[in-house]
């Protein structure tokens, strides 16, 4: 069992930036990838972004490109997202993710098994 919970989330102006952190816990932790999702009102959840865990290759929506930047401390079971330039339509819930064994695309939801409840990040034009 892997309890996965995020924080950071809140409230701020375009262009603005904010830091999500994501901290995974459970008995000899591994994971082979963790990711970021995002779910807006009305619309279905999609994928951010995401990091191997050995090897720290990183991979993004093209929608967040440029803007954000995704990275992991292995030593605490951290992931983090760093979030600029935000935009009005990034205003969605975060949730982070982890993958333990490889299990399919990298931005397919059913590819992760433990998912945390999720930070709202909401951005005012």
């Amino acid at each position: 069992q892997v309890d996965v919970v995020e924080s950071g989330g809140g409230l701020v102006q375009a262009g603005g930036s904010l830091r999500l952190s994501c901290a995974a816990s459970g008995r000899t932790f591994n994971a082979y990838r963790m990711g970021w999702f995002r779910q807006a009102p009305g619309k279905e959840r999609e994928f951010v972004a995401c990091i191997n865990w050995s090897s720290g290759n990183t991979y993004y929506a093209d929608s967040v490109k440029g803007r954000f930047t995704i990275s992991r401390d292995i030593a605490k079971n951290a992931m983090y997202l760093e979030m600029n330039s935000l935009k009005p339509e990034d205003t969605a819930i975060y949730y982070c993710a982890v993958d333990r064994t490889y299990r399919g695309a990298r931005s397919y939801i059913g590819s992760y098994d433990y998912w945390g409840q999720g930070t709202q990040v909401t951005v005012s034009s």
